[in-house]
């Protein structure tokens, strides 16, 4: 089917945000005594901030402060960080100026609504965005397509007709449980997971999305 719109996922594929995620979460967790390796990466990468608290706590649990508490701390560690050492990934405007130019483009990210403006507001994106979608408001969250689903609503197409930019494997398989032709940009220490071959399409890059599949591709 030919595409119309585009989808983007945000944090690790527009704004080099998960390293960011990371350092938030030794910063608090280490306060806390979880014993977070610090060269590990992410291993709740995708999961939602609430659902990060309560895997940790589960297996380290603390006295105080509240696990609300500790979910605010993050979002709000997370922002500062954004806003100072945050920077774009290669490519991303490009890949914003290429799709938004051949169809509307809206935004669909498991990160809490208030830190996506946040972080899009810092480098001035938010208005990129035909519509802005949080899987916060989800009953599921990825690998659950509702996110996206509700991004494709908003802006009235087909999921069928959408194409969607992800970076983790939990997007590749919302992206495709929606119908939805996908594009990913993993990292390379996850490029090997089965969850990548589901893709339509595996870059290294933003840097190296082609016009001319794009063209082929759209309507």
């Amino acid at each position: 089917m030919t595409l119309r719109a585009t989808l983007f996922d945000m944090d690790g594929l527009l704004i080099d945000s998960e390293v960011l995620w990371h350092k938030a979460e030794l910063e608090i967790f280490g306060v806390l005594g979880v014993p977070l390796a610090g060269d590990d990466g992410r291993s709740t990468k995708g999961m939602f901030v609430d659902e990060v608290v309560e895997h940790w706590y589960t297996k380290y649990p603390w006295a105080t402060p509240s696990r609300a508490e500790v979910v605010s701390s993050l979002l709000e560690r997370v922002g500062e960080l954004v806003e100072t050492e945050g920077v774009l990934l290669p490519g991303a405007l490009r890949a914003l100026d290429l799709t938004s130019a051949r169809g509307p483009i809206a935004l669909a990210s498991s990160t809490p609504l208030d830190l996506i403006y946040r972080c899009l507001d810092h480098f001035g994106l938010r208005d990129r965005f035909a519509s802005i979608h949080s899987a916060e408001v989800e009953e599921f969250g990825k690998p659950h397509p509702a996110v996206f689903l509700r991004a494709a609503a908003s802006l009235r197409v087909d999921p069928r007709e959408c194409l969607v930019f992800e970076d983790s494997a939990a997007g590749v398989l919302a992206g495709k449980a929606g119908r939805m032709t996908v594009i990913a940009v993993p990292v390379e220490s996850d490029r090997n997971r089965p969850e990548f071959s589901l893709a339509d399409l595996v870059l290294a890059s933003l840097e190296d999305l082609d016009a001319t599949w794009l063209d082929q591709h759209f309507a």
